[in-house]
């Protein structure tokens, strides 16, 4: 299946309806994705890059009937991850000799993944490829997401390929902005910031000022997964920059895992002080033994502050916790407060190891969070409910 995109430029890639989990079984797509791989046809003609790899025949047997292969002159890796680069070994068989444009980091992985010794071209920002009247201009992305990463840009079609940038796991066939359900394409935009993203926060502004400086003109940014932004494009770029400066909205969000429901019982009881001390803020309260991890990180994200819960087990936490925890820790979340509670039965040492998970993830945390031993009784439940309406006043404002 071909689309066309603008002019001569057409999408040649695959709708994946069935995906629910990606990296591995590190990130839900509840909604599935999009391999985005496109066909620029001028003078010359230019494969920007593929999909993935078990979905590698199916792909070239379809691009066979959009353009004689031999007529592809040159194929741009805009990244090796595998979502993006699995159907190039089966290209470059057929195109032996054909160049393969991509960063100096994408030659390293992308022989490092296919040991392949194939016709490189490296690239460095600003170089541009001519294909008779308008040009691919090639801009570096480090670290947006990998070391390899880079954008290509259109001239004449003003049309940025932005790779995994600007991009979520989002299934359609309907693949423009302006086309699909635009809460849901929200969602699963600030998901994929949230969850893929944050740690290159900085990076994403240095980069995203850097494109803006080249002062090229912008009518379509085509990303790697999900929709084409053809309908204002910007707006995604603007969000990216809200969501990459330690972005909070006014959102406490209360984890928590329990075993007989006394640690249930508790959060409850604090949203319930919360919401009476701040009828404003917005409270969300997720059991992370029934939630999808991915979730509950990008509620962390959108959130002001947050409250970890879980009883002592083991002189420890509940493992469910200890790992999302450790996930968090790895994202490098900003300008975000903290508390603990939980329940215990004899030795109660969860909330204090809490408290130091989260200080070991980079969040400003509220000392002597609050415990209750066995499961709360009305006076525990009152000491819980004061809890929250304390947190409200110093995590609101």
């Amino acid at each position: 299946m071909n689309i066309n995109v603008k002019n001569n430029v057409y999408w040649v890639g695959k709708v994946d309806w069935e995906l629910r989990r990606f990296h591995g079984s590190e990130y839900s797509t509840h909604r599935g994705s999009t391999y985005n791989s496109y066909l620029v046809r001028e003078e010359k003609t230019a494969l920007i890059d593929t999909v993935w790899a078990p979905y590698a025949k199916e792909y070239v047997r379809a691009l066979e009937k959009t353009i004689d292969l031999k007529k592809i002159d040159f194929i741009i890796a805009n990244h090796g991850e595998v979502d993006h680069s699995g159907a190039l070994p089966a290209i470059v068989h057929r195109l032996p000799d054909t160049p393969i444009y991509c960063t100096a980091a994408g030659v390293k992985s992308l022989k490092g993944q296919y040991h392949g010794d194939w016709n490189f071209r490296v690239v460095k920002t600003g170089e541009r490829l001519s294909l008779g009247s308008k040009e691919l201009v090639f801009i570096e992305a480090p670290m947006l997401h990998w070391p390899d990463s880079m954008f290509c840009y259109l001239t004449g079609d003003n049309i940025l390929f932005s790779n995994d940038a600007f991009g979520q796991h989002y299934a359609t066939e309907r693949l423009f902005n302006d086309l699909v359900d635009q809460d849901e394409l929200y969602a699963e935009s600030i998901k994929y910031y949230a969850n893929i993203l944050t740690p290159f926060s900085p990076l994403v502004v240095k980069k995203i000022e850097e494109v803006l400086a080249l002062n090229l003109p912008l009518d379509m940014i085509c990303t790697s997964h999900g929709v084409i932004w053809r309908d204002n494009p910007a707006q995604v770029v603007h969000r990216y920059l809200e969501w990459a400066k330690n972005y909070r909205e006014n959102q406490i969000t209360i984890i928590y895992d329990t075993m007989w429901n006394a640690t249930r019982a508790m959060a409850e009881a604090i949203a319930a002080g919360i919401r009476a001390a701040d009828g404003e803020v917005v409270i969300k309260l997720y059991n992370v033994s029934n939630t999808d991890k991915n979730d509950i990180i990008t509620e962390v994200f959108k959130s002001k502050a947050i409250l970890v819960g879980s009883p002592t087990v083991n002189r420890g936490v509940m493992s469910s916790l200890a790992g999302l925890l450790e996930e968090i820790r790895g994202l490098g979340f900003k300008e975000k407060k903290a508390a603990t509670f939980g329940t215990y039965g004899w030795s109660g040492e969860s909330v204090k190891m809490l408290e130091g998970m989260l200080k070991n993830a980079g969040f400003e945390v509220k000392e002597g969070g609050l415990r209750v031993m066995w499961n709360p009784d009305d006076a525990a439940s009152e000491q819980c409910r004061d809890f929250g309406g304390r947190l409200a006043g110093e995590f609101v404002r």
